[in-house]
């Protein structure tokens, strides 16, 4: 286990030292110019030249990038050109929205999905099972904006329940407000997120249903119950880690659009206004943060893997041998 989590953490290393590149690379083909944000309507060759200066935008790539390097290497994330003020903190409060976001909608996600997909594959002869499994294929088919907008139509506008958008200026210092004004995010999130996992849950606990060790352990007298938890839980669980990484990752992701129809000023917001105004560092910022909490997401779900399956584990000891 030693050997995989030094294995594990240079590959880590190694993919954010890819993802710089492709960052500062991909960043850097977009149309525009950034000092164009920096100066007004009908500036001057001068003053545009001026600007490229003030910022560093007119010096070669490669010494932009190596500056970039450098300051991620010191744990600075750069300062915004359009602002002047560092990128790391705006990121991090930034992150007091969309992280409170995506966990809770992650879990409200998880507790639907895990019974709601063990029944729809227990009862899979019943109505209600089939019913599950129809409703849960017809929620990954809704996109997540134009289910925000229904919430929004109907408990904010209509019924005055909750706000319909925004963020309290204060943040979480008036933490009924701010509980108040994720709620219809989140259950926006988890319902899509929920649909999808249904069909995973369902998946794995069917394979278990109809594996021969769960047949043998009723044979030698355990109840459905008992042989559920002490053989079936664990396998089944294996494969629907993997897909809970892989959508609390793409939750985290995908929070631009929800941020985007619910107001919210998290790192959704945040990535869109410094795409709009060529703002690489805060682009840059954002992307880079994001892409290290993915792969931290993955390495936490591979290890979660391994601590569940012993055989991943013995896997793992022969090839290390």
């Amino acid at each position: 286990m030693t050997r995989y989590l030094l294995r594990r953490s240079v590959f880590l290393l190694v993919s954010l030292a890819l993802a710089s590149v492709v960052l500062f690379a991909l960043l850097r083909l977009l149309p525009g110019d950034p000092a164009n944000a920096l100066t007004t309507v009908g500036a001057t060759p001068e003053q545009i030249a001026a600007a490229r200066q003030s910022i560093g935008s007119d010096k070669p790539l490669p010494e932009q990038f190596t500056h970039w390097l450098g300051q991620l290497a010191s744990g600075d994330l750069g300062t915004s050109f359009v602002s002047t003020l560092p990128v790391g903190p705006e990121v991090a409060a930034r992150l007091d929205v969309t992280v409170p976001l995506t966990l809770a909608a992650f879990v409200l996600a998880v507790l639907i999905a895990l019974p709601a997909g063990f029944v729809a594959a227990y009862k899979r002869r019943t109505w209600y099972g089939g019913l599950l499994s129809g409703v849960s294929q017809l929620g990954i088919a809704v996109p997540v904006f134009w289910l925000g907008m229904i919430l929004i139509a109907v408990f904010a506008l209509n019924a005055g329940w909750l706000p319909a958008g925004g963020f309290p200026p204060d943040g979480w210092s008036l933490p009924g407000e701010a509980i108040r004004s994720l709620v219809l995010p989140v259950v926006t999130i988890a319902l899509v997120m929920s649909a999808s996992l249904i069909r995973y849950v369902r998946s794995a606990t069917l394979d278990v249903l109809g594996s021969d060790y769960l047949r043998t352990a009723r044979a030698l007298g355990s109840s459905f119950g008992q042989a559920m938890w002490r053989h079936g839980l664990r396998n089944a669980s294996v494969p629907v880690v993997s897909v809970l990484g892989v959508e609390l990752a793409s939750t985290l992701l995908g929070a631009v659009v929800v941020e985007s129809v619910f107001a919210l000023p998290g790192l959704g917001s945040l990535l869109v206004t410094g795409i709009a105004q060529h703002d690489y560092p805060v682009v840059q910022g954002v992307l880079f943060v994001s892409t290290l909490a993915v792969l931290l997401i993955g390495f936490a779900a591979d290890l979660v893997q391994r601590i569940i399956d012993p055989r991943l584990r013995g896997s793992l000891a022969g090839g290390a041998r």
